[in-house]
C-alpha cells in the first residue's frame, strides 16, 4: 500500500524528464551492466496494510527476493534491494540509496488496500517516454503473469505524486499487487505459485525494458 512523503519537488526532474527524451533500447545501449533497484515495500516496524492474516511487508519482500533471484539467474543485470529481511526502512533512505548506487531503474513493490480487486501500477506524474515505456513492459507482464495462475482484473496504468517515484533520479515504478482486504485476492496472494508468477512478470518486465 503506497505512502508520501509530502509534496516537494526537486529539480532533479526536470533532469530525468529531459533524459526521458531518448528511451532506452537495446542492452548495449548501457555503458555498463544495468542495476535493477527494487524496493519492497514497509518493513519492519512498518507492516503496511494487514488482513486476512497476511502482512503486506512479508509479501512484498517475498515478491521481491523472487524477482531478484529470477533476474539474476536469467540476465545479465546487478540487483539492489532497499531491504532484504524484515528492517524499518524510510522512504528517504530508499531513494537516496538507489540514487547513490546510480541504479538505472527503480521499481517498488507493494500490495494494495481498500476492498478493491486487481493490480495496477503507478508512475509520477508528467515524466517522459522512457519512464512510460518501463510502466508499460512492467504492468502488461506482470498482469500477464497473474493471469497465467488465476483472473485478475486490470486495474490500469496510473500516475500519483509518491516519494518513491518523486525522489528518485532514474526512471520509476510502483506496483500495487492485489488487495490484502479482499478475500478473493488474499487467497491469492496466499498460494506460493501466484506469487512466483507475480515476481517472474516484474523479472520479465524489467529484462524486455532493458533489451536484455
Amino acid at each position: 500500500m503506497i505512502g508520501n512523503s509530502g509534496a516537494r519537488r526537486r529539480t532533479l526532474l526536470a533532469a530525468a524528464a529531459g533524459l526521458a527524451v531518448a528511451p532506452f533500447a537495446a542492452g548495449p545501449a548501457f555503458a555498463a551492466v544495468p542495476k535493477v533497484y527494487l524496493d519492497p515495500g514497509h518493513g519492519g516496524t512498518d507492516p503496511g496494510a494487514v488482513a486476512n492474516g497476511l502482512q503486506e511487508k512479508t509479501l512484498t519482500l517475498n515478491m521481491a527476493l523472487q524477482t531478484r533471484d529470477i533476474l539474476k539467474a536469467s540476465w545479465n543485470v546487478d540487483v539492489r534491494l532497499s531491504r532484504t529481511t524484515d528492517v524499518t526502512r524510510s522512504l528517504a533512505y530508499r531513494t537516496d540509496d538507489a540514487n547513490a548506487w546510480g541504479a538505472t531503474i527503480f521499481v517498488s513493490i507493494h500490495i494494495n488496500a481498500g476492498g478493491g480487486s486487481g493490480f495496477e501500477s503507478y508512475r509520477y506524474p508528467g515524466v517522459g517516454s522512457t519512464t512510460v515505456r518501463l510502466q508499460n513492459l512492467v504492468h502488461t507482464n506482470v498482469l500477464s503473469g497473474m493471469r497465467s495462475i488465476a483472473s485478475v482484473t486490470d486495474r490500469g496504468q496510473k500516475s500519483a505524486d509518491l516519494h518513491v517515484l518523486r525522489e528518485s533520479n532514474m526512471p520509476a515504478v510502483l506496483t500495487e499487487n492485489l488487495f490484502i482486504d479482499t478475500v478473493a485476492n488474499a487467497n491469492l496472494l496466499k498460494r506460493a505459485d501466484f506469487i512466483t508468477a507475480t515476481a517472474r512478470g516484474h523479472a520479465r518486465g524489467i529484462a524486455a525494458f532493458l533489451g536484455i
